[in-house]
């Protein structure tokens, strides 16, 4: 492994002495490919467009995190950000010079990306229904593949971002792009309809339970799956850059607390009083913009660090909120104040 590492940090030289007038490029690219994004931004604005295309990117958002997350685990990636300091391979005359940004200093294990695999799965699901949605007003085999180029070529983007601000290794990139397609394809053949309450309730609680035994297994063999949390402060250039929303438990609290407020959401009396309305693209602009705003604001409240477990808790409420948001709150109020209240005056 130690070869493969020294390879890549020498990719990662590379990139930033090349591509260094690029760095506002590659950090939007990188913020993109956020896991955050597949639940904040692509649900809401594939959801609106259309509904069992949303709830698909939802899902597979929430599946694929969690899987990413048992991965890392097991794997025990290095960053590269840290790796170079911890390994012993660079005395400090030949230490690469390597800039490290805002985004850099995650602070769980590097394998497999998960920017790349839960961006790579949620993409998956929009570019394969933007592309059979060109297809049946084009029959044009040519126009049909642009989204697959989209894909590609984003995919590629955030891949090289990644590497570039020294979060992940090459291969790591490379597995999460890959995984993130297979389970996409995967995923995406299977699309949760009529799944009843319960159900998103008992999906909630058993990737919750799931992971816990996981993390208390490994702990029981010898092994600290909070190994990271260390090396990442160590390191990090700036101690401001250590995010909490970066650790391993926060992506296992949004997962969750996203199943369970799709189930929510979708089973409220909200959710039920819209349904047979068909929302005209103009109303469906509204509900997006309503809805990332909405989003936006929520994520820029900070939440309580006086405890682990108390941010975790709130973290899991918020991301439960955000389903339930945009699936039921937005467009029943956008409903109310477009359709109810314009009834009377046509009367």
């Amino acid at each position: 492994m130690e070869a493969l590492y020294t390879h890549g940090v020498h990719v990662a030289e590379s990139l930033q002495q090349t591509l260094g007038g690029c760095e506002k490029v590659l950090l939007w690219l990188s913020w993109i490919g956020d896991p955050r994004a597949s639940f904040f931004i692509y649900f809401p604005l594939t959801f609106f467009l259309n509904k069992r295309a949303g709830v698909s990117v939802l899902w597979i958002a929430a599946l694929t995190e969690w899987l990413n997350l048992t991965f890392k685990w097991l794997l025990f990636g290095e960053r590269p950000f840290w790796w170079i300091h911890e390994s012993g391979v660079y005395s400090e005359q030949q230490m690469p010079k390597l800039k490290q940004f805002y985004s850099t200093c995650e602070t769980g294990p590097g394998s497999p990306s998960g920017h790349a695999m839960i961006t790579g799965a949620t993409w998956w699901v929009m570019m394969s229904k933007l592309s059979a949605f060109v297809y049946s007003h084009t029959r044009s085999s040519l126009a049909k593949n642009v989204p697959v180029v989209l894909y590609i070529v984003t995919m590629l983007g955030i891949g090289i971002s990644r590497i570039f601000i020294l979060a992940h290794f090459p291969h790591q990139v490379l597995a999460g792009m890959v995984a993130g397609a297979v389970f996409g394809f995967l995923l995406s053949r299977y699309e949760p309809k009529n799944i009843k309450l319960i159900h998103y309730v008992a999906s909630s609680i058993g990737l919750l339970l799931s992971t816990v035994c996981i993390y208390w297994g490994l702990f029981y063999l010898g092994v600290n799956a909070s190994w990271t949390f260390r090396l990442a402060a160590k390191w990090c250039a700036k101690p401001e850059w250590i995010r909490p929303d970066t650790a391993p438990f926060s992506s296992l609290s949004r997962d969750t607390g996203a199943l369970l407020g799709l189930g929510l959401g979708l089973y409220s009396p909200m959710y039920a009083s819209t349904q047979g309305w068909k929302m005209t693209g103009k109303l469906k602009a509204v509900c997006i913009v309503l809805s990332l705003f909405t989003i936006e604001i929520m994520d820029q409240v900070p939440l309580s660090q006086h405890s682990r477990i108390l941010f975790y808790a709130l973290y899991y409420l918020k991301n439960a909120f955000v389903p339930v948001l945009v699936t039921a709150v937005i467009p029943w109020i956008v409903h109310s104040v477009f359709v109810i209240q314009q009834s009377p005056k046509q009367n």
